[in-house]
């Protein structure tokens, strides 16, 4: 199956159109104190809501609201902190948004509370391995999912880089999470893929991965690049975290055109021109 035969559906909302190649806007939100680039900036209530509007307002298409860093060497925040940081955000968006919500969260009981507050997608980076009840919270409620290649924890996971074949070795790792995923009565058409930039992987490994974008389309789930501000871009411009803003709309450019449905990104407006004028000027290669 190629990925133009697949969508992205969730609590019956049709996030991704089968046919069009033109990929989707999804807006960071993190409300933590220790994120790697907005860490603290969100952790008033107002300024988070806030921010949520402004996104939808530059034409985020999914907003993704996150309650626990994951940069590396990131420690896990307890149930009841996660809880608070995202439940008030969620309660005072009620009936103010059009853009779908995304919970970034490994924790079943903060997606299922998410979910009841009206997110529509549960983005974890554990790919369903962290809690064995996420599985039976996506399938039964009807939520769209990304599966995400990491090893380890976020706090473990840049102390083991070794591959023999990065591209090879993340294919298979998602194919095998898609497959699981299925068994578990999460349909194909719920279940989008994140190979994970600058999870467990160094510069180099990283940039295999965005080049072989297309092979990871082939497994027939909307992919999800996020790369927004990440090391990646870094070291490709020498820029700092605040200055990467023209590096990374160019680089989720580059996946897009390569296969990438969803580009996560911090900078939603800049986001969002790219993809119109390119849409407009240049078009959008569909790759088998």
């Amino acid at each position: 199956m190629s990925h133009i035969d697949a969508s992205w559906t969730a609590k019956g909302f049709t996030l991704i159109e089968p046919l069009d190649p033109i990929p989707k806007v999804m807006g960071v939100l993190n409300r933590t104190p220790d994120s790697f680039s907005d860490g603290g900036k969100r952790m008033d209530l107002a300024v988070a809501v806030a921010s949520a509007l402004e996104m939808q307002a530059e034409g985020a298409d999914v907003i993704d609201l996150g309650g626990e860093s994951t940069r590396p060497g990131s420690r896990p925040v307890a149930l009841d902190e996660e809880l608070a940081r995202v439940v008030p955000v969620l309660e005072a968006l009620v009936g103010k948004l059009t853009a779908a919500i995304s919970i970034d969260t490994s924790k079943a009981v903060v997606a299922r509370r998410a979910i009841e507050l009206g997110a529509v997608i549960v983005n974890d980076v554990t790919a369903l391995g962290g809690d064995p009840e996420m599985a039976q919270v996506v399938s039964e409620t009807g939520a769209g999912v990304v599966l995400m290649h990491m090893r380890g924890t976020p706090a473990t996971m840049q102390d083991d880089l070794h591959y023999h074949d990065v591209v090879s070795e993340v294919y298979d790792f998602l194919a095998e999470r898609i497959d699981w995923a299925i068994s578990q009565g999460i349909p194909r058409d719920r279940i989008a893929i994140d190979p994970g930039v600058g999870f467990a992987k160094s510069h180099e490994q990283s940039v295999a991965i965005l080049r072989n974008t297309a092979r990871f389309a082939g497994l027939g789930c909307v992919v999800l690049i996020g790369l927004s501000r990440k090391g990646v871009v870094g070291s490709l411009t020498g820029r700092r975290v605040g200055e990467r803003q023209t590096g990374s709309v160019v680089a989720s450019l580059a996946a897009a055109a390569r296969g990438a449905r969803v580009l996560r990104v911090h900078d939603v407006g800049p986001m969002r021109d790219a993809v119109r004028v390119w849409s407009e000027l240049i078009g959008w290669e569909i790759h088998e």
